[in-house]
C-alpha cells in the first residue's frame, strides 16, 4: 500500500459547493449595499477561509468593521443554505468506499468553518471519513500546516505515510508546508492549466486516477 492516510480538501475536491457559496456571498453583499459577483469571480475568491473570501468580495480598503458586518451576513445565510445546491463530484463516494475497503484512512481538512465542515460531511459522506477539521478559533487556516498536523496526530499517522488531495494553489502549499505528498484534481475550482502554472507535481483528472495514485493499484 502506498499511503496509510488520504487527506482531502472539501470545496472543489470532494464537494461542488460553488453555487451555494456564490449565493451566500451575494446575499451578504446585497444586504450590506454592495454589488454582487459572478460565480466565476467567486470561484477564485474561495480557498483561504471565510475572512479572505469576504475581503476579496468587498472593495479594496474596506474597514475591519465593514468586513465583519458582511461576514456575519454571509455566515447567517450560509449556515442555513450550505446544502441547497451542493453535492459530491461524480465518483467521489465510490473513491472513498474503495479506499476504506483497502484499509486506507481518509480525512477532510478544509478552510470552511468547522461546524459547516462537520455538517456537510455528515450530510454527504456519513461514515466515510475517519476525521474532519475546519476553521476554528486558535488554529491557523491553510496553507499553514496546523489542520493537517491535527489530523495526523488524531489518527496516529506520520507525514510520510499520508497524501494531501486538493484542487488549488492553497492545497499545493498546504501539502508542502505539512510535509505531505500532493495530488491535485483538475475538476475543481482552478483547473488543470492553473495547477500546472502553479507547479503541481501530480494532477489527476478522475477519481479513478486518484485511487491509483493513492494505492498504487489499478
Amino acid at each position: 500500500m502506498k499511503y496509510k492516510l488520504a487527506v482531502f480538501d472539501m470545496d472543489g475536491t470532494i464537494l461542488n459547493t460553488l453555487t451555494d457559496l456564490t449565493n451566500s456571498v451575494n446575499h451578504a453583499l446585497r444586504a450590506c449595499g454592495y454589488e454582487e459577483h459572478t460565480k466565476e469571480e467567486v470561484r477564485f475568491y474561495v480557498g483561504n477561509g471565510v475572512d479572505k473570501l469576504i475581503e476579496r468580495a468587498l472593495p479594496a480598503g474596506s474597514s475591519d468593521a465593514e468586513r465583519a458586518r458582511v461576514k456575519k451576513a454571509f455566515m447567517d445565510h450560509y449556515t442555513v443554505h450550505d446544502s441547497d445546491n451542493t453535492g459530491p463530484y461524480e465518483g467521489i463516494k465510490e473513491l472513498l468506499e474503495k479506499l476504506t475497503a483497502c484499509g486506507i484512512l481518509t480525512a477532510v481538512v478544509s478552510n470552511k468553518p468547522d461546524p459547516a465542515v462537520r455538517n456537510l460531511v455528515k450530510t454527504y459522506f456519513d461514515g466515510l471519513f475517519s476525521g474532519a477539521v475546519g476553521d476554528m478559533e486558535g488554529q491557523a487556516v491553510k496553507p499553514a500546516p496546523d489542520m493537517c498536523n491535527r489530523i495526523l496526530g488524531e489518527l496516529g499517522v506520520n507525514p510520510g505515510d499520508a497524501v494531501y488531495i486538493g484542487d488549488s494553489d492553497t492545497d499545493i502549499m498546504t501539502a508542502r508546508n505539512s510535509g505531505l505528498d500532493e495530488i491535485l484534481v483538475s475538476w475543481g475550482f482552478r483547473g488543470r492549466e492553473f495547477l500546472e502554472e502553479h507547479g503541481a507535481r501530480m494532477i489527476c483528472d478522475t477519481p479513478e486516477e486518484v485511487f491509483e495514485a493513492v494505492t498504487g493499484k489499478r
